[in-house]
């Protein structure tokens, strides 16, 4: 174990790397890119919140403490309706971290069941870490098993975990997570597109842990995926201030009604064609997604649903921190989307 979870709250199926990569700059990271170099070999520079950011984290996490709790007991109560007794919860690090730790409190404490709780590295266009699932696996039957993050964007972190699953065919490869505006997860809170204020950080509310990393000279063959860990931030972990906080709502978390979302109307597709973007993943839709893109891309704007939402305070500030312009959009499932510079064009 590394990191500042309890290691009663989860097991962390990564591989310590700290210090042995240097973290890059946030514009020399996008550069090798986007010339191809894939994300997961390198790791990037913690972004350290200003004071004024800070604070809107704090108002955000307040504001959004509510619907938060909500969804973890929506999704919670899918989980032990399908899965019983026994629960082997596996979140994606690192997003999906507190997530799984705030579904797993709230199943302990309402219903009776026994549940374990790993965390697990998966990267887009590379897969899920093998190794921890077969370690898993050597632990669990296949059924417990229950995937979870945080947010759908896009859905490529669901699609990603489908073509994994293929070589572990006994396992379901369904998400669970607390917002779902893409509507592909199997399980969710709500399908809004609501702020999950741990999205608003980086390590600070994840453990102290860096992003999942992968390269062949760090990482063996037998290895778990790696993360480093910021002991350095110590003194800024805000992790289970987070998660005390959601928690604290349990008991009165209003009911949510999962609403039908409209998957025929591609945003994305449309976004793409309207701004001239040839390649989609420099589009990401959704709150978290959007506040991803302002803390660790070099953006080119944010699109917003409206200029005015109190609960979107945290990207208004980021985004005049970092002088990156907004613009009103008609978004229809989303109420943020980032759009990634191409650095090519500049």
């Amino acid at each position: 174990m590394f990191g500042t979870y309890k290691p009663e709250d989860v097991t962390i199926l990564l591989k310590d790397i700290t210090g042995l990569v240097k973290p890059l700059g946030t514009r020399e990271r996008e550069a090798q890119i986007q010339a191809g170099r894939h994300y997961c070999e390198m790791l990037p520079i913690e972004y350290e919140p200003t004071e004024k950011y800070l604070q809107a984290y704090f108002d955000a996490l307040r504001s959004y403490a509510k619907i938060t709790a909500a969804a973890v007991k929506s999704v919670a109560e899918k989980i032990f309706r399908d899965k019983g007794d026994k629960i082997a919860l596996v979140s994606l690090a690192r997003a999906g971290t507190p997530i799984g730790i705030l579904i797993k409190h709230f199943l302990e404490r309402n219903f009776p069941c026994k549940v374990a709780h790993y965390t697990i590295s998966i990267i887009r266009g590379v897969g899920i870490d093998k190794n921890a699932v077969k370690f898993i696996l050597a632990r669990h039957n296949p059924a417990e098993i229950q995937f979870v993050d945080g947010w759908t964007g896009k859905g490529a972190i669901q699609r990603e975990l489908t073509a994994a699953m293929k070589d572990f065919p006994e396992i379901d490869a369904g998400l669970a997570v607390l917002s779902d505006p893409a509507g592909v997860a199997e399980k969710c809170g709500t399908h809004e597109d609501f702020l999950i204020a741990s999205s608003c950080l980086n390590s600070t509310v994840s453990g102290l842990l860096s992003r999942t990393f992968l390269r062949r000279d760090i990482i063996g063959e037998n290895d778990f995926h790696g993360a480093a860990f910021y002991r350095e931030l110590v003194d800024k972990d805000l992790t289970y201030q987070f998660i005390d906080t959601i928690e604290q709502n349990f008991d009165d978390a209003p009911e949510i009604k999962i609403s039908a979302v409209d998957t025929d109307s591609d945003e994305v597709k449309k976004i793409a064609a309207e701004f001239k973007i040839d390649d989609i993943n420099l589009i990401k839709p959704s709150i978290g997604e959007a506040t991803r893109v302002l803390l660790r891309r070099v953006p080119w704007k944010v699109l917003v649903h409206s200029l005015h939402d109190e609960n979107l305070t945290h990207l208004y500030q980021l985004a005049r921190e970092k002088n990156v312009p907004l613009e009103v959009y008609p978004l229809k499932n989303y109420k943020a989307c980032g759009l990634i510079r191409k650095l090519a064009d500049t």
